[in-house]
């Protein structure tokens, strides 16, 4: 039988989820960039080594991608989840270069009902990928609507009768 998924209930402050590791890898860095953000930097090794780059670098929106993709294989396929509200905060710390292996952690902030939507909640997440190295390449805070256990599963150690 499978397991239950995760429900607001279960994404209590301080809850911390594992993202990563993820190698970077030159060809998927081309391919984002030639689709979505076709800056030289993020195209051509030379042209990323003339940059204040240092290299090949991800574009910064293919580092949010690969974000969302460690979160949605770490805890986010395994929820209730029914979509987020938006992105609060976004930064691009450090370059993301090919050959890079990102890895960090999602940590629960805070968590309340929705008053609009019964039986659902609001989840604030933080968010720190690092480098290989140890360096803070992406910090980004969002909320995720989550669904409540239902009412029937909500206490599952119902007290016995005398």
């Amino acid at each position: 039988m499978p397991a239950e998924k995760l429900s607001f209930e279960d994404f209590e402050p301080g809850r911390r989820f594992a993202l990563g590791p993820k190698l970077v890898l030159a060809a998927e860095i081309i391919e984002f960039a030639s689709e979505f953000d076709p800056q030289p930097m993020h195209l051509d090794e030379a042209a990323g080594r003339a940059s204040i780059l240092g290299g090949l670098a991800a574009s910064g929106w293919h580092t949010s991608a690969m974000l969302m993709r460690m979160m949605a294989d770490s805890y986010i396929l395994n929820a209730l989840c029914e979509g987020a509200p938006g992105i609060d905060l976004m930064e691009w710390r450090k370059p993301v270069l090919a050959g890079d292996t990102l890895q960090g952690h999602s940590s629960v902030l805070e968590t309340r009902p929705m008053r609009s939507r019964p039986g659902m909640g609001i989840v604030k997440f933080r968010h720190v990928l690092e480098n290989q190295r140890g360096e803070l390449v992406c910090l980004s805070e969002n909320s995720v609507i989550i669904r409540m256990r239902p009412p029937q599963d909500a206490d599952m150690n119902p007290e016995l009768p005398a």
